[in-house]
Parts: structure tokens; sequence; C-alpha cells
């Protein structure tokens, strides 16, 4: 299993993070995602990536402005992420946790180092979406 966390505090109050972060809706502001499909409202949805590539997620824990989790898989991975939320005033400070197992052994070296990019990734582009 690989694991990997980025723990960042952000400029924006709890709610404006948490409805950014949970929207299936509004994506846009996410540089690695092409679309997302909704199987199953509040439990399950599909990420695509620019190159089409699906990952399928089951979301696991929803307890607004506090806590996200869900499962997810597609065909190289599969794995279980949580979001804990915590905010004082207009700052949100976010900690987000991802473990996965790679399906492919010779994967198996670039896990750790693929989950750490696409973390700063996805914190850069919410940074982003919350200045704008």
């Amino acid at each position: 299993m690989t694991t990997a966390n980025i723990k960042v505090t952000l400029n924006g109050d709890v709610e404006t993070v948490w409805n950014t972060v949970t929207s299936l809706t509004e994506w846009g502001w996410r540089s690695d995602v092409s679309r997302i499909e909704v199987l199953e409202k509040g439990c399950k949805f599909v990420e695509y990536t620019e190159e089409g590539y699906a990952t399928t997620f089951t979301i696991t824990a929803f307890e607004p402005l506090q806590r996200y989790e869900f499962d997810m898989e597609n065909g190289n991975m599969k794995g279980h992420w949580v979001g804990l939320f915590s905010g004082e005033g207009e700052k949100t400070t976010i900690d987000f946790t991802e473990d996965i197992m790679v399906k492919k052994w010779f994967m198996k070296p670039f896990a750790g180092a693929y989950l750490k990019k696409q973390q700063q990734t996805y914190a850069d582009d919410l940074r982003k979406a919350l200045e704008e």
C-alpha cells in the first residue's frame, strides 16, 4: 500500500472550501479532470482525465464541513481517500490522505511520487479557484 498526505491552509471559509471540493457539477477549476459523471447522487461518480481515463469513486463518508471520504478504483489502482476540513474565520486547513494499491507490479516504484504530484496539483488548482 502506498500512502500520501497533504495538509494546506487556504484563504477561504470552511463552507466555501467544502462546497468547492465536494461539488460534482462545478469541477472546471480542476486542471486534471475533463468531466465528472454522477452515477448515483451522493454515492457514486466517475472522473475522466483529459485523456479520457476513468476513475470510479464511491462516497463512504460525508460529514458537512468536516469529513469527506471515498473509495476509488480504475485499471491501475484501488484505494481510499480521506479529506478533513477545519476552518478558522477566513482560513481553512485541508488535510487529505490517500492510500492506494497499484494493480500492476511495474507501477509500484512510481506510485508515491505520482500521488504526491496529484495532491500538489489538486491543492494548487484549489488555491487558484478560491482566489477567483
